[in-house]
């Protein structure tokens, strides 16, 4: 990447917000009319910020009223404010070695912890760690037996407090083909709250995006693999191990024809999951219906609720979007 193009990117994404007139791209693409009924009719996907180089794994904030989320290759966790625009949060966000650790080093997915703490999923120093509000980071997690793990991808919290993350290879500066890669597989976790981990399974290639359903019984869990690009949903057993998964939907015939992979999503209350994958955001029922796809035209990595519950924010590449819904989102 030319010196030039990296700071004149990045001096874009540093001036205040001077507008509430955002410039907007993409499309909704209706498939079925039950979508009319969670996403309004003349609802446009905004372009509230730009400039950034992967933006990933977005958060909102209640308490400030403000959305953090991963540049991923810039290392560094982006703050965006209504009526303040993009500033920078915290650098270094996933890597803080000295040599070089390739072009994706920093956090990727960002998540609350039952006490309303960021917890980053970070790719260069391979764990998942909880950052104090007072000062300080403490890592959560960065091994299955002994055995660092490949690169944490997103995570989330059951409500009885434990966590459960995906850990593919895409951190690693060589990805699986790194040869500091000591695991032969890439796992779905749980980090128990008494410090346990305990992998739940290994069957998914490349497991990426994670979510629970509303009643927690049910555990959604992308593949971004592109000779199986799917989504599978897990039975949660009582222990909170998983049960066998079963294909949700598959994506295959998409992947290379429209921009992206199954990557981050979400559930709202009612238990329809806003899922990115080729071309955008694909919103699906809670029995695997597609109803439609948010289309923002470029590999869309993660979305998050934000403002009061009924705001999609969505990281898209270089954009961090906004749709606004009829519904609103689990945890609102």
């Amino acid at each position: 990447m030319r010196l030039g193009w990296f700071l004149l990117a990045f001096a874009a994404i540093l001036p205040a917000q001077d507008t509430t007139n955002f410039p907007v791209l993409g499309e909704v693409v209706r498939m079925d009319p039950r979508l009319d009924r969670l996403i309004p009719k003349d609802a446009r996907i905004e372009v509230v910020a730009s400039g950034f180089l992967w933006a990933e794994g977005p958060v909102w904030i209640k308490e400030g009223g403000y959305l953090l989320f991963s540049d991923i290759p810039r290392n560094s966790v982006m703050k965006w404010k209504e009526g303040e625009g993009v500033s920078l949060y915290m650098k270094p966000s996933g890597y803080t070695g000295v040599a070089d650790y390739g072009e994706e080093p920093g956090s990727n997915g960002l998540l609350l912890d039952p006490q309303g703490r960021l917890v980053l999923c970070e790719h260069g120093d391979r764990r998942i760690s909880l950052l104090y509000p007072d000062g300080g980071k403490r890592t959560l997690v960065d091994s299955y037996q002994g055995k660092r793990l490949n690169s944490p991808n997103d995570a989330v919290y059951h409500r009885n407090g434990d966590l459960y993350f995906t850990d593919p290879p895409y951190g690693l500066p060589k990805h699986w083909d790194d040869p500091r890669r000591e695991l032969d597989f890439c796992g779905v976790y749980r980090l128990s709250k008494d410090g346990k981990v305990t992998l739940l399974t290994k069957e998914l290639t490349r497991p990426n995006g994670i979510a629970f359903s509303p009643d927690y019984k049910t555990l959604y869990v992308a593949q971004s693999d592109p000779k199986a690009a799917l989504w599978k949903a897990f039975p949660v057993k009582e222990d909170g191990t998983l049960g066998p998964g079963r294909v949700f939907y598959d994506v295959t015939e998409f992947a290379g024809k429209l921009p992206g992979l199954p990557d981050g999503m979400k559930v709202d209350r009612e238990g329809n999951l806003f899922a990115t994958g080729p071309g955008g955001v694909y919103v699906f029922t809670p029995k695997g219906e597609l109803l439609g796809r948010i289309s923002t035209g470029e590999a869309t990595a993660n979305c998050a609720w934000g403002d009061d519950g009924s705001t999609l924010y969505m990281t898209a590449d270089m954009y961090l979007c906004r749709i606004k819904t009829n519904t609103r989102g689990l945890g609102f």
